[in-house]
């Protein structure tokens, strides 16, 4: 069994209702939910001229492998509405496979650990919540520590109920 860490965000539509799909096909399609953060309201990365975005982290058991798992997200986005036109752009959802184990994957369609995902408040922040002691396998530093040396001056603001 595989573990992987997934961060799911979208900024379209009714967002909550958009990642609670996602968390359900997720179960469905790739594995149980083990863990899953608080949602969290950040301003957009890149264009910004959007509205915020809600995120939410996830940690899932799947046996699937990770290109297996990347298809099966794409597919997911997809069904819950998914249409990619501009990098950085405003959508419906989003998900990101974050880690898968302690694998270190560099293909051209997955880069596995998320190659930015060390310099995002709207990433790090729900990850502190679900693993804050995971060491990333690549800068060889907790979470909590990437957290706490993060740079990204956006912050990411806890949604409660």
């Amino acid at each position: 069994m595989n573990t992987a860490i997934l961060l799911i965000g979208g900024n379209l539509g009714d967002r909550i209702s958009n990642l609670s799909k996602a968390v359900q096909l997720i179960a469905q399609k790739a594995g149980p939910v083990l863990k899953i953060s608080a949602l969290y309201q950040t301003a957009p990365w890149g264009s910004v001229d959007q509205p915020d975005y809600l995120n939410q982290a996830l940690m899932i058991h799947t046996s699937l492998d990770a290109l297996t798992l990347l298809h099966t997200l794409l597919d997911i986005e997809r069904e819950i509405g998914r249409i990619r036109q501009e990098k950085w752009g405003a959508r419906v959802i989003d998900i990101d496979l974050i880690f898968f184990n302690d694998d270190i994957i560099s293909l051209p369609e997955l880069r596995v650990p998320h190659p930015r995902m060390h310099l995002r408040n709207f990433v790090l922040v729900p990850l502190l919540e679900i693993i804050p002691d995971y060491v990333h396998p690549v800068i060889k530093l907790p979470i909590r520590e990437l957290a706490a040396e993060c740079i990204d001056t956006l912050p990411a603001k806890r949604i409660d109920g």
